[in-house]
């Protein structure tokens, strides 16, 4: 069982999707350009609902319901790896990684940097620290955003959606409405 840092990784990640002269830049990780990102590898197997895991995305500081002495070890630890706590982590499937193509790392790495964003306000706008001025971040479940970006750069099957797309494709089965607009949950509508 092993995890460790992968700072080269950190490096490229912000030298092709963040950066302004990124060759691979994407508008949509705009907001992660000032974020500290801790990159780790681990040879440790993960599944979840009987789907192989091969990259997540955490916040750095260590979270859950842990006493003082629990968080401060995770602390602890988290520093050892990156001299800092980071904004947040993520976590990469050495194994699978030595065996990806070029453009299924950069998509991996792109889904796991779309489900981080500075987190929003009441009102909408972006959040900052008070007492740093840094952006707050914030985990960010799957939404269209994400869907949309990673079928833009790397195709449907690289977001799971095939099967959204041929329902979409596809004669509604009831009938044909629009209701989206409507919904609170959709429309952030409080």
């Amino acid at each position: 069982m092993w995890f460790g840092s992968a700072a080269d990784l950190a490096e490229g990640a912000s030298a092709f999707f963040t950066d302004a002269a990124a060759p691979l830049r994407n508008p949509d990780h705009a907001h992660l350009h000032s974020a500290s990102i801790g990159f780790l590898w681990t040879n440790v197997s993960n599944a979840k609902k009987g789907r192989m895991v091969i990259g997540t995305a955490e916040p750095g500081a260590p979270q859950g319901a842990m006493g003082k002495w629990g968080r401060a070890k995770a602390t602890l630890q988290v520093t050892d790896w990156f001299g800092i706590v980071p904004d947040f982590i993520i976590t990469l499937d050495a194994n699978w990684w030595l065996q990806a193509s070029d453009a299924e790392a950069y998509a991996l790495i792109e889904h796991e940097l779309y489900h981080r964003a500075q987190d929003r306000d009441e009102y909408g706008a972006p959040k900052f620290n008070r007492q740093t001025g840094r952006p707050v971040f914030t985990m960010r479940g799957y939404d269209i955003e994400e869907f949309i970006g990673v079928v833009r750069h790397y195709g449907a099957d690289a977001a799971g959606i095939c099967a959204l797309i041929e329902a979409a494709e596809a004669e509604p089965e009831i009938a044909a409405v629009g209701i989206a607009q409507c919904c609170g949950t959709c429309r952030g509508a409080t």
